[in-house]
């Protein structure tokens, strides 16, 4: 996993880092495969709550390895190439890209996969794929996190974006000085495991099923998801610990 590094930086937190900083991050085999195996890495031990995502180097992701795919002659790309979060890999728990720099092509998909994201000032997004006659059908969800034109215009002009515009059309929820990144990242996801890890498990849940349903439907099923959470010892530690003025002993059962 030399492309792709994995660093416990803080209890109950994952560092997953893109490490080809010399190719600006390109996503190539060795990514690939990278990102899978830490991402099920991550998935499968229980005493991680939360991941961060992020870029060696000054670049967060460009995109694809472009020269691997002249090489290969990479037309279609089978089921499963690419690590997605929710389509190629299935991950319980939140993770946050640390946009460290540009985020082009699949490094804009990586930020859009991940559950919450914060960005340097010095990032830049960008759809790059029109420029260069590649698809990106994995932009299509995108439809549920930007107004229908700032997507559009993302698809067909191929421009990148700053940071504070990517901000404004909520593609990330926050904004800070570069050297502010990681510590920012770390701070949101110490937020994130000092809560209770079903209830977490069951908020992520739910926004991915109120993007495939209308109103009543979403409804209904978040009330089937947060089931498990009403029944579980956790849902009574919590009001115990507020009443006894003391941290809640969270056992995520």
């Amino acid at each position: 996993m030399d492309e792709v590094l994995f660093e416990l930086p803080q209890p109950g937190i994952a560092l997953i880092t893109l490490n080809r900083p010399a190719q600006r991050n390109a996503i190539n085999a060795g990514v690939r495969k990278g990102l899978f195996e830490a991402f099920q890495r991550f998935e499968a031990d229980p005493g991680l709550r939360v991941a961060i995502l992020t870029g060696a180097g000054e670049v967060f992701c460009a995109g694809a390895d472009l020269k691997e795919m002249a090489e290969t002659g990479m037309g279609v790309l089978p089921p499963g190439f690419l690590p997605i979060l929710g389509e190629s890999i299935q991950v319980t728990k939140p993770v946050i890209a640390a946009v460290n720099g540009t985020a082009f092509a699949g490094g804009f998909l990586f930020t859009q996969m991940c559950d919450l994201a914060v960005a340097s000032a010095t990032a830049r997004f960008a759809i790059t794929e029109a420029k260069v006659g590649r698809g990106m059908p994995w932009a299509a969800p995108l439809i549920h996190i930007l107004p229908k034109k700032i997507m559009m215009e993302l698809l067909v002009t191929a421009q990148p974006i700053s940071a504070q515009r990517a901000y404004e059309v909520g593609l990330v929820n926050a904004v800070v000085e570069p050297d502010q990144l990681l510590a920012r990242a770390l701070e949101m996801a110490g937020h994130i495991v000092e809560n209770a890890p079903l209830t977490v498990a069951a908020a992520k849940e739910m926004v991915g099923l109120s993007t495939e349903m209308g109103r009543t439907a979403a409804l209904a099923a978040a009330r089937h998801v947060f089931d498990r959470v009403y029944r579980s010892a956790d849902a009574l530690e919590g009001p115990a610990a507020f009443r006894d003025k003391r941290k809640p002993n969270w056992k995520g059962e």
